[in-house]
């Protein structure tokens, strides 16, 4: 159909006079399910209650039945007994076989059109509250982090969630869009409830002592909480932010009803802490899945070059040496079997670019997960798309997790200070 749109002549060229008379609008090219009553009924004379078995028996559920058998050995003697040639019959057949099992009825497909228009009119003139919209709706195709890197690429500036303006679901106000505590994975759904209901009923919260003292809420919650930055209204450093937090509930420690008057809170001397870019990055993939920075900051060697999709035009018909961000892989088998690649990538500048990568290649390379892949290939246009037809592709490597680089002293740091605490409790 695409070959027929382009390059007038080749309809009349590539088409039967029948078909294309069947389907002038199409070019001759079967692409409604309709189609396929059409050709049995006007190429092969069957009549229409046989053309419908004909179509139904292509969905599959139908193939071993006798009545369909029949069908189709009519419909290639009417085809002979007119005068057509078995290479013709056979080739519309095998076009029929191969289309009738995937399409759709016209109806259906002008209504999936009119849909992708009126969702393409809200992609273009309001982008953010669109995107916002699809990772409500729990994301499409892709995983939700790259809906949230559409949203930085569209203007947008996305924050983790916040106790005092995150919903359960992302909420947008202006350009800024809130992270949903529905992002949390460790988060209960019965702890969100109640900071929603608590700050609806009595406003925002003034400290994270504030928050303990109207939510009701275990310290494994709360720590998530923290950890992911949700008290930064406070500007108090998150890991001091924890050390509170501890203090103030004891672990494992649960109170089944509300406090009736705020309790007066000791003050504890605690030694100056701060977090780093990369601990914070590390949380965001721990607890939602990805980091709301770019992932490029996390390798270990910076790219070796700032190539990206803005340069593959130049590079057509060339090689080109290019980093990308995985988006997704199709995996397909080729005619005879052999395993291929499709992969789609994000650049270092937030654009997207595709990869072959054939069987030869394939055999060599696999991708392995999530992460930033080096790709050498040569720039190839087909129907003006552009993609890299991989030769040699490599995975590069993350800076280690500096949360746990020195665990075991922290570790022995924090329980120190714990029991230094609870001694002074006691006295």
């Amino acid at each position: 159909y695409i070959l027929r749109h382009r390059n007038p002549g080749r309809t009349e060229e590539k088409a039967h006079p029948v078909l294309l008379s069947i389907m002038p609008e199409t070019y001759g090219v079967m692409v409604y399910q309709e189609d396929v009553i059409k050709v049995a009924h006007h190429f092969a004379d069957l009549d229409l209650g046989e053309a419908d078995v004909l179509r139904r028996g292509m969905s599959g559920k139908f193939r071993s039945r006798e009545e369909f058998q029949k069908v189709k050995d009519k419909f290639i003697d009417n085809c002979r007994r007119k005068g057509e040639s078995d290479y013709v019959i056979f080739e519309i057949w095998e076009q029929i076989a191969s289309f009738a099992g995937y399409a759709f009825a016209k109806g259906h497909s002008a209504s999936y059109a009119v849909e992708s228009y009126q969702t393409l009119f809200l992609r273009a003139y309001f982008p953010l509250e669109y995107m916002v919209a699809v990772l409500n709706n729990g994301g499409g195709f892709y995983r939700p982090e790259f809906y949230v890197h559409e949203v930085r690429m569209l203007g947008g500036t996305v924050h983790p969630p916040c106790v005092n303006r995150s919903h359960y679901a992302n909420a947008i106000y202006g350009t800024d869009v809130f992270i949903g505590f529905g992002f949390l994975r460790e988060l209960e759904s019965r702890v969100v409830e109640r900071i929603l209901k608590e700050r609806a009923s009595n406003g925002s919260f003034l400290s994270l002592e504030d928050f303990l003292d109207r939510v009701l809420i275990s310290v494994e919650q709360v720590d998530v909480l923290i950890r992911i930055n949700a008290f930064r209204f406070t500007n108090i450093n998150k890991h001091e932010l924890l050390w509170k937090a501890y203090f103030f509930l004891s672990k494992g420690k649960k109170i089944d009803h509300p406090k009736l008057f705020a309790p007066k809170h000791q003050d504890f001397k605690i030694p100056e802490l701060y977090t780093t870019h990369l601990e914070m990055a590390f949380t965001q993939l721990e607890l939602l899945g990805f980091c709301l920075c770019s992932p490029f900051e996390l390798l270990i060697e910076p790219p070796k070059n700032s190539r990206g999709s803005k340069d593959l035009e130049k590079y057509l018909g060339h090689h080109i040496d290019i980093y990308g961000y995985l988006v997704t892989v199709k995996n397909t088998s080729t005619h005879n079997g052999k395993r291929m690649y499709f992969a789609t990538l994000v650049d270092q500048h937030g654009q997207v670019f595709d990869t072959v990568l054939f069987p030869p290649v394939a055999a060599k390379y696999n991708f392995r997960g999530k992460g930033i892949y080096r790709f050498y290939g040569k720039v190839v246009s087909e129907f003006g798309f552009l993609s890299i037809e991989v030769i040699k592709m490599q995975k590069q490597d993350y800076v280690q997790d500096p949360r746990y680089a020195d665990m075991k002293t922290s570790t022995k740091v924090f329980e120190n200070k714990k029991a230094e605490a609870k001694a002074n409790r006691i006295s």
